[in-house]
């Protein structure tokens, strides 16, 4: 059986060792620069992302499959309050409501693209990919993508945050400035930093990612009032 592509989730105390790739030096403000956008249509809204330029292989393949209607009928099938919003398994297109999902790909990965100053910010938009234990390199599903909702950190559990990160991986220097004003903020997931592949934003909808990240699960994540999608490139140069 193929491994599913999952986004882990851990407890605070854990969750800063897994941002050993991150570095402590901030990258330049084009970092996120982008011109494609897509929207993405629900019914309980719509959400457009950006797509990142620092991120090319992942901008080219999640355009190439959003223009072949890939994701055109796929739902939301895993959702966690607080955390995040994961689609593009094309298994859960007229999925009946005991299947399981997140197994589906389009028969291929990607090459990681994790980019230092490309944060796990509430709304950002990332790759989902199998496990460490099967993945070391990193690689991304080739489909699955997650929308970050996460929580805010107060200033002490950030100060606590970084003296574990600089105990623990002393070479990173600990959270930088803009970690510590993004996550005490805006708010996101800082666990994830480092290890998976961030690669756009939301511009417009933000709204709409938190109706569906508090939408009641079953026992899989998976919402009991399936949430489908389309797909189209709004924007391009």
């Amino acid at each position: 059986m193929k491994k599913r592509f999952v986004i882990a989730l851990f407890t605070m105390m854990s969750s800063m060792l897994m941002m050993a790739q991150v570095t402590n030096q901030d990258t330049n403000n084009d970092i996120t620069r982008g011109t494609i956008k897509v929207k993405i249509e629900t019914k309980l809204g719509d959400i457009i992302v950006r797509l990142y330029d620092a991120t090319p292989i992942h901008r080219d393949n999640f355009v190439k499959l959003v223009k072949e209607g890939f994701y055109d009928g796929t739902l939301f099938h895993r959702v966690i309050k607080d955390f995040m919003i994961q689609g593009g398994d094309p298994d859960s297109k007229g999925a009946p409501a005991d299947k399981e999902l997140g197994e589906g790909d389009p028969g291929y990965t990607l090459e990681a693209e994790i980019r230092s100053g490309l944060y796990h910010k509430r709304g950002a938009l990332a790759a989902a990919r199998e496990g460490d234990d099967t993945n070391p390199e990193f690689r991304s599903s080739g489909s699955q993508f997650y929308i970050v909702w996460g929580r805010t950190f107060t200033p002490r559990q950030i100060d606590y945050l970084d003296e574990k990160l600089k105990m623990n991986r002393p070479e990173t220097g600990g959270l930088n400035a803009t970690q510590r004003q993004i996550y005490a903020s805006q708010g996101g997931t800082p666990h994830l930093d480092g290890t998976y592949t961030v690669f756009g934003e939301v511009e417009e909808g933000l709204n709409v990612v938190e109706k569906i990240q508090a939408l009641p699960t079953n026992d899989s994540d998976r919402p009991l009032e399936d949430v489908s999608v389309k797909l189209s490139v709004i924007d391009s140069e």
